[in-house]
């Protein structure tokens, strides 16, 4: 392990002050077995923590830093912005150039409105769906994630209304009732539970992520997306989008593009703010217009459409305009991720590699997941090993074994490389 007495010190003072030092809860690391990093800066493929280790980075802030830590063009034009001003709480004009861009590569959106937070846009999107809907009742998927909003931090396998539970401590009964969990590609369940007549008339939307990245990288089939189309028109509901990761990740036009699928709502967030705090949602003009103060759905927020955020992540949109953008980036992710196929197919090895473009999962104990019921059955103890194991030899990875990997367009051969070689020689000793 590098020598960390700085990073050390630094959290264990941070733990008087904040929750278990840390402001979101699976940068404790505390699955991992050890201490938390705590950077400094960051650089390209990289990450320096305070006492100067360097990491290469495949967490790159959750999926949001595509072009990877403080690429130029964004720093150069952020430095111009925040100059101007960092915060206003009045409509500047940056905020409609970012929204253009985002409906001229998203069809399905015709208007949109920026928020802070991916929770901010699927909570806001919920509201909207049941504004227009006038109906009560959503629909999510086991495994899927969409922020912490009470109504969707819910756990039942079943559809039951009455078997529904919170997964966290204080939320209403009264709240989770409201929310149906169903198994993740499962089409017979989902269309039984959507046609039942119990609930069929009082099911407002049906929100999922069309590529999961909170359970491992998880596909939806375009058998199960193209069942929820069919299926929300037919009983009236509305099809939520999360694509708070896979959104500008997967593809310019993100999950629905690749999926050839037309959802009434899309949630964005991560790439939409370049690296700072920005999200959204949008959807059909009839939907959108139901939003204060055209219409009765409330939603608001101070730093809602904050002009430095929205410079970031214009310029971030652009970049990604660039030709052959998508194509490259697979090709480094591929560099990394086809030799760790090979080797876990020609030893047989009990382990697999779920990838979309350059987001990916290299999960232990399982050879296919398509389910949070699958997944559920991942060596969380083998992960945590190689966590550790990569982490002494500066390579930094989501300490989680249920998270999705990045690669940007800033990772350099040699570090994919390094990388590579390092995990086939952990598989040699560990799993051959």
């Amino acid at each position: 392990m590098p020598p960390r007495p700085l990073s050390t010190a630094i959290y264990q003072e941070m733990c008087q002050v904040i929750p278990g030092g840390v402001n979101s809860p699976v940068r404790s690391c505390a699955s991992m077995g050890q201490l938390p990093m705590v950077v400094a800066r960051g650089a390209g493929d990289q990450v320096f923590d305070v006492d100067n280790n360097a990491y290469i980075d495949f967490c790159g802030s959750w999926g949001a830093l595509i072009h990877g830590h403080a690429h130029p063009v964004i720093v150069e034009a952020v430095q111009k912005r925040v100059a101007m001003g960092s915060s206003f709480g009045i409509t500047s004009a940056i905020e409609g150039e970012l929204a253009k861009k985002v409906v001229s590569l998203m069809p399905s959106l015709e208007k949109i409105r920026f928020v802070s937070s991916g929770t901010e846009a699927t909570m806001s999107a919920a509201r909207l769906a049941r504004g227009f809907t006038k109906r009560e009742f959503l629909v999510k998927f086991s495994g899927n994630y969409h922020g912490h909003a009470d109504f969707f931090l819910i756990q039942a396998g079943s559809g039951v209304l009455e078997l529904a539970q919170s997964s966290s401590a204080g939320i209403p009964a009264t709240i989770v009732k409201h929310t149906f969990s169903l198994p993740y590609n499962d089409i017979n369940t989902c269309i039984s539970t959507l046609n039942d007549p119990r609930w069929r008339d009082q099911i407002a939307a049906v929100i999922i992520e069309p590529i999961a990245g909170n359970m491992g990288v998880v596909e939806a089939t375009k058998e199960f997306l193209q069942m929820l189309r069919e299926e929300t028109k037919k009983i009236g509901a509305l099809l939520i989008f999360d694509e708070v990761i896979s959104g500008f990740r997967v593809a310019l036009g993100g999950a629905q593009a690749l999926n050839h699928i037309v959802p009434d709502i899309t949630c964005l967030g991560k790439i939409i703010g370049g690296g700072f705090p920005a999200a959204a949602f949008g959807g059909r003009r009839e939907i959108m217009d139901q939003l204060a103060p055209l219409g009765p759905v409330y939603q608001a927020g101070t730093l809602s459409g904050n002009p430095v955020a929205m410079e970031a992540g214009l310029q971030a949109l652009k970049l990604l305009e660039q030709s052959g953008f998508y194509e490259t980036l697979a090709k480094k992710t591929n560099l990394l991720t086809d030799p760790l196929r090979e080797w876990i197919s020609a030893h047989q090895a009990n382990a697999c590699v779920q990838q979309v473009g350059s987001m990916f999962t290299l999960f232990f104990g399982c050879t296919r997941i398509g389910s949070m019921e699958e997944a559920q059955h991942a060596d969380v103890k083998r992960y945590a090993h190689f966590f550790r194991h990569l982490f002494e030899h500066g390579v930094y990875i989501p300490p989680a074994q249920h998270e999705a990997w990045f690669v940007s367009s800033a990772h350099e051969t040699q570090h994919l490389e390094k990388t590579r070689d390092l995990i086939l020689k952990y598989f040699e000793e560990h799993l051959g």
